[in-house]
């Protein structure tokens, strides 16, 4: 067998930027398959792009002000060529503007930080769409069945390092509806992965439109609400507004967080209203802060057959 070719590519930011603060955004979960974090070796990522399976290394190299990309398999060149946006890049946050001690003070805190924009629709809907409306621990461990079981190993060093790439939009298409009941994905979320990959050539050409309409061709999919689109869109579409509206902590922590009180969507979305194209921005800026508000009693137990969070 001919060894996967490697290769290389050095990208000078021209401002601070963290490759691990950017990066985490595609990691679901302690034990999500297609991501490792650095371990002294830099960042692994197992990517499914549009020339086929890329195993992706990052590492920052702060002395000098670059990150050395190294990538192997069919992707290789499309992963490279996309380093810059996948860590912000296109990111332009000069009109920004803080109106909240707490924001001001998490901007200079996490300046090294940027919207990351991986081009990669799919990769961000279909885990998306298994975490709504289902505990974290339920939504991580279906999806690494799912991967372990009709994803592939990433190529190159990606296959010693035990690095997998999630399933193509064809491939996630495939996967027979007792497979997802047996990953704890039941029949509402399964069928949304069904239909978004039957269109998935036109959601994944939004990553080359107007963010408006990349967010209308991914809405237009029935089972793609609010909530999941602005998830796609803050990972695969560089989005700086897209608030995660209807998720189950966001509102509250932030509420708590600059308010001092829990507090519903509604009051959130007035609370950021004078960020308007920022709003991500500051969600996740805070929550790189640590808002969160005081938690009392057990953690919610796994549950299954839940009406679906859009």
């Amino acid at each position: 067998m001919t060894p996967t070719a490697e290769r290389t590519r050095v990208w000078r930011p021209g401002r601070p930027t963290s490759v691990g603060l950017i990066v985490s955004a595609f990691r679901r979960g302690g034990g999500d398959p297609t991501f490792q974090p650095d371990r002294g070796d830099g960042w692994w990522l197992g990517l499914p792009t549009p020339q086929g399976s890329a195993t992706l290394r990052l590492v920052q190299r702060n002395e000098v002000g670059e990150v050395v990309a190294t990538a192997w398999g069919d992707g290789a060149q499309w992963a490279l060529d996309h380093v810059p946006a996948l860590l912000g890049d296109g990111d332009d946050d000069t009109d920004f503007v803080a109106h909240h001690p707490q924001v001001a003070r998490a901007w200079k805190r996490y300046a090294a930080w940027h919207v990351p924009r991986s081009g990669l629709v799919m990769h961000a809907l279909v885990p998306a769409v298994i975490e709504q409306k289902v505990t974290g621990q339920e939504a991580f461990g279906g999806y690494r069945k799912l991967v372990h079981r009709y994803g592939s190993r990433a190529p190159g060093p990606g296959e010693q390092r035990r690095l997998w790439v999630a399933p193509t939009a064809q491939e996630w298409a495939g996967i027979p509806s007792w497979a997802w009941l047996a990953a704890s994905v039941d029949g509402a979320r399964s069928s949304t992965v069904m239909r978004a990959a039957r269109v998935a050539g036109r959601l994944e050409e939004g990553a080359s439109l107007p963010l408006s309409e990349a967010r209308r061709r991914l809405r237009s999919v029935p089972g793609v609400g609010v909530w999941t689109a602005a998830e796609v869109a803050q990972r695969a579409l560089g989005d700086p507004d897209a608030v995660s509206f209807g998720d189950y902590h966001v509102a509250k922590d932030l509420t708590w967080a600059l308010l001092g009180e829990v507090r519903d969507d509604d009051v959130l979305a007035e609370l950021l209203e004078p960020y308007r194209g920022h709003r991500y921005r500051v969600q996740h800026l805070l929550g790189l802060a640590g808002a969160a508000r005081p938690r009392r009693g057990p953690r919610m137990a796994p549950r299954t057959h839940l009406p679906t969070r859009r």
